[in-house]
């Protein structure tokens, strides 16, 4: 067995209870500085009793995975090049949309402005999206980091080579898209998180078997800490991990995958986030088309089986089973 797996899954249950043990102190910080949700109109009627719930959550995923990661690389960091260095692309990626998603969510609950729930314009968001995607991928290209240009697809034994200019723009739209997409998916308690670990395992699972150590060690830290905030976010949530917390799972998972050269198989694993974002492009640009129909009772489409009668927890739960699922074929198609 790659004795980087073992080592990885104690890092993750270390994780785990570093998270559960802090979290609820931190909630309790949130309360009283009253950092709650606002519901946005529209939304299934169940959910206006969720207003007030402690957001920004995401904070409590960051800084454990952070502390941990950056210690327990610190040494490999100054001394072996490269090679160790590869763990900050992921954690810089972390770091810049978590303080974005931090950013539109403080926004979000200020009530001086007059917009409550509002945050940052969607114009500025995605810009700054685009503009840190871009900057990771261009150093990522000039550091020769490994499957740099490259991507790897199943039956095809040799990594095949891309001209730069289109291998940075595919990453962009893929850290841009997944980022995006995981914050999508984060409308019920449990969900996002549940689902991001899922396909964080998957990749873990792949990186070792390419002896990929640092991005091993990166993925099932971020699985421990996904599983310690569920903790506090399984239903009734207590806590919500906000944009804070979505945009930057998002955007690292897809900045994993790009590192393993596996990323063709990204909307796979991470099937159930593409599936959201796909539902609400889809829902605008029939609504335009058709003059104000629907395709979906409501989007995203885990709204639309909230809508046909499935309870919060039943959404989660067979969602959950078809991310672990798609983890586990992704995984499959990995190997051939």
């Amino acid at each position: 067995m790659n004795n980087d797996i073992p080592f990885s899954l104690a890092l993750g249950g270390f994780t785990f209870l570093l998270v559960a043990i802090w979290g609820g102190p931190f909630v309790e910080i949130l309360r009283r500085l009253k950092i709650g949700k606002n519901i946005r109109e529209g939304m299934p009627d169940e959910h206006y009793k969720k207003k007030g719930t402690p957001t920004m959550g995401g904070i409590l995923i960051l800084l454990p995975v952070l502390a941990i990661a950056f210690g327990l690389n610190l040494a490999n960091l100054l001394n072996e090049g490269l090679t160790g260095q590869s763990i900050m692309i992921p954690l810089s990626v972390l770091v810049g949309y978590g303080l974005l998603g931090a950013y539109d969510d403080w926004e979000g609950i200020q009530t001086s402005r007059g917009n409550i729930g509002e945050g940052i314009s969607p114009r500025f968001k995605f810009g700054a999206q685009l503009l840190l995607a871009a900057i990771v991928l261009y150093l990522m290209n000039s550091f020769d980091i490994a499957f740099s240009n490259q991507v790897l697809i199943p039956l095809i034994p040799e990594p095949i080579d891309l001209p730069p200019v289109l291998w940075i723009v595919t990453g962009v739209f893929l850290i841009v898209g997944m980022s995006n997409a995981v914050n999508l998916i984060d409308g019920l308690d449990g969900l996002a998180g549940i689902i991001t670990a899922s396909a964080y395992i998957a990749y873990g699972l792949i990186s070792a078997l390419q002896g990929q150590t640092f991005i091993t060690q990166f993925c099932f830290i971020m699985v421990g800490a996904c599983f310690g905030f569920l903790w506090y976010n399984a239903n009734p949530a207590q806590l919500f991990m906000g944009d804070t917390g979505s945009l930057a799972l998002g955007a690292a998972l897809a900045t994993v995958a790009i590192m393993t050269g596996q990323w063709f198989l990204l909307p796979l694993i991470a099937i159930l986030p593409v599936s959201a974002a796909l539902s609400v492009v889809i829902q605008v640009a029939y609504f335009k088309w058709s003059g104000g129909q629907r395709i979906f009772l409501k989007a995203p489409i885990h709204h639309h089986f909230e809508e046909l009668g499935w309870s919060e927890t039943q959404v989660v739960q067979r969602f959950w089973l078809v991310g672990i699922l798609a983890a586990m074929v992704g995984v499959s198609l990995a190997l051939l």
